[in-house]
């Protein structure tokens, strides 16, 4: 085994265009693992991954605002998490299930701050499903408090998901 390498082991990056698909497969396998009961079984077998990564391929190329921006976590070259940010707002924050408790999460989270920060943001926000116990955990153990709002997000006519919006403080 060599002790140096070429690239580093594990980093965090600007999501490049050819990132999207991993995103949206990275987004599917961590929707199955922490929001599949109520999003439904038949939802997210329903899910079309080719429009999920067109839908991550815009947001990466054509940034819906100023200060949007995605990160990608690699191990190696490998694809293994992402997040998303807006001003004061982690929109979306994910790690494949096979790559999670190995660090990647703290890191997307420490260059989501630092990219939050960068665009002058006093707080960092998320919604965080209700059920996501492990999600939650993660987040209250990086200093993420309850902020008492809830949002109802409808999947069908008879299923909604239930967001607690969690923040913390990153000013000085």
């Amino acid at each position: 085994m060599a002790l140096f390498t070429e690239h580093a082991d594990v980093s965090v990056r600007p999501a490049i265009e050819r990132d999207a698909a991993e995103l949206a497969r990275i987004q599917h396998a961590a929707w199955a693992q922490t929001i599949a009961e109520p999003l439904g079984a038949d939802t997210l077998e329903s899910l079309d991954l080719d429009a999920m990564a067109e839908q991550w391929r815009t947001a990466i190329t054509t940034p819906p605002g100023p200060g949007f921006s995605v990160l990608t976590a690699l191990a190696a070259q490998q694809v293994v998490g992402f997040c998303a940010v807006s001003p004061e707002l982690i929109v979306a924050f994910e790690v494949d299930p096979l790559h999670q408790r190995e660090g990647h999460g703290s890191r997307l989270l420490s260059a989501a701050v630092d990219r939050l920060r960068q665009d002058g943001a006093n707080s960092a926000n998320v919604w965080l499903p209700r059920d996501a116990q492990a999600k939650q955990q993660f987040f209250a153990s990086a200093g993420f408090g309850e902020a008492g709002r809830i949002r109802h997000l409808q999947v069908s006519e008879d299923r909604e998901i239930v967001e607690e919006r969690w923040t913390a403080l990153i000013g000085g």
